[in-house]
């Protein structure tokens, strides 16, 4: 879409030459896509603890120092590097899924209108594209907010492994039922938060 986007752009638009040459080395550059989803193909196939690992680990034996600094705040620091990435690699395929899934026939109607390729992505496509990601992005939302758990993998003090270490020295699963409804509370408000925006947005019908 962004071919288009570059060529109904104002007479008047200020691009310089290299962020013009940048959306066309997006659109047309076949090995920048072939990076791209070699990237998420392998981010999608493998576990995301095994990714806050390498994340953290791998720059200090490549460069024979750690990166992050030191103490809590530098796994915090890799480890939420490592979330935005793996999460940014799922969150693109649905944004690809919900432009391919608007019919074609809505860009046609545009066409029809006296429309420019802009206005049919930006007054057409993008409105209808949002309202088809909201459910997959809602599950996804809710599923980081339970990975946050995996960040005890690099040794960030979560509340998991606070639970964790409270259930050993007390002898007792209150802390893990605590946890759990923390959890639980807190994915409840992003459920509630979601589906209100996926309410707000039903008066775009197909």
């Amino acid at each position: 879409f962004l071919r288009p986007l570059l060529k109904n752009l104002p007479k008047n638009t200020k691009l310089t030459w290299w962020q013009r040459f940048q959306i066309w080395c997006y659109v047309d550059f076949k090995p920048i896509r072939i990076i791209v989803r070699f990237i998420i193909w392998v981010v999608r196939g493998t576990p995301l603890m095994l990714q806050l690992l390498v994340f953290y680990y791998f720059p200090g034996l490549v460069l024979g120092k750690n990166i992050w600094g030191g103490g809590e705040a530098g796994r915090f620091l890799a480890s939420s590097i490592a979330f935005i990435f793996n999460y940014a690699c799922y969150f693109s395929e649905i944004f690809r899924g919900g432009i391919q899934g608007v019919p074609k026939g809505q860009q046609e109607a545009g066409q029809v209108l006296g429309m420019t390729n802009r206005q049919i992505f930006f007054k057409v496509t993008l409105l209808q594209m949002v309202k088809r990601i909201v459910p997959p992005m809602s599950n996804e939302i809710i599923t980081l907010v339970k990975d946050t758990s995996l960040a005890f993998a690099i040794g960030v003090g979560e509340m998991f492994s606070t639970a964790k270490a409270l259930v050993a020295s007390q002898v007792s699963m209150v802390p893990f039922a605590i946890a759990a409804l923390i959890y639980w509370v807190f994915n409840f408000v992003v459920e509630m938060l979601l589906g209100a925006a996926e309410k707000k947005l039903d008066y775009y019908h197909d």
